[in-house]
């Protein structure tokens, strides 16, 4: 007779894509919108980011809120930080805010297949770091953006080493001080497990770089999780 053989356990859908800091540039400025850039000078970027539970496959119809540096590597309501200069990137709240800008932030709901999409220009970058969009995914209850602060995850996406050559020689983003560090050399990368979030991207326009990029990537989050990088209270500290 035949030894039986229990069939194995069910593994997760997808493996948990690896949090993120959250830097200190969080704030809430309570925008729900697609398009962030408010005219900003830079190179399109157009994202397609799904969101799904990591146990079961599913898409998570929630809301998801962004935020990034523009093509010189400054930061809507830190505007007058100066990118070149490298300052203390782990905490929230760590460098005190110069304006009430809100270019380059934003967010919304994903739609029933998990699915949102911004209109954004490609990052730059600050000195001490390569080019990355942070990205946080809050569990919200009904259809109140604000009702609910239970952050399940944040991160950090980041791009490929060829695209991002390419960005950073146009114009808008050239005439630093500062060096890029590519993403090995990225401390956050390098110890957080980035290339876990690295976006798919290919170039909008068939024969030139110079239209603009075309971003994908799914994440996968555990929706009963609270996370560390962003708590209830953070929400309160930068409010517009």
């Amino acid at each position: 007779m035949n030894d039986y053989i229990a069939p194995a356990a069910p593994g997760p859908a997808f493996l948990l894509t690896p949090e993120q800091i959250a830097g200190p540039y969080f704030r809430n400025p309570n925008l729900i919108r697609r398009n962030i850039s408010e005219g900003a000078n830079g190179l399109p970027l157009l994202l397609r980011l799904n969101i799904v539970d990591a146990m079961t496959g599913t898409p998570i119809r929630d809301a998801l809120d962004l935020w990034h540096c523009n093509a010189r590597g400054a930061y809507s309501g830190w505007s007058k930080v100066n990118p070149d200069e490298e300052v203390d990137a782990s905490d929230i709240g760590a460098i005190p805010r110069t304006d009430d800008d809100t270019y380059l932030r934003g967010g919304q709901f994903t739609d029933k297949k998990g699915t949102v999409r911004f209109t954004t220009i490609y990052p730059g970058f600050y000195a001490g770091r390569t080019l990355h969009i942070h990205i946080a995914v809050r569990i919200v209850s009904g259809t109140n953006y604000l009702e609910e602060r239970h952050v399940a995850w944040v991160g950090q996406l980041y791009f490929p080493e060829v695209a991002s050559r390419s960005v950073l020689s146009a114009r808008e983003y050239g005439g630093r001080k500062a060096l890029a560090l590519n993403n090995e050399q990225d401390p956050y990368y390098a110890s957080m497990r980035g290339a876990a979030s690295m976006l798919k991207v290919h170039s909008i326009g068939r024969d030139t770089w110079e239209d603009g990029f075309f971003g994908q990537m799914t994440i996968a989050v555990d929706t009963l999780a609270a996370s560390a990088q962003i708590k209830p209270e953070d929400f309160d500290k930068y409010t517009v």
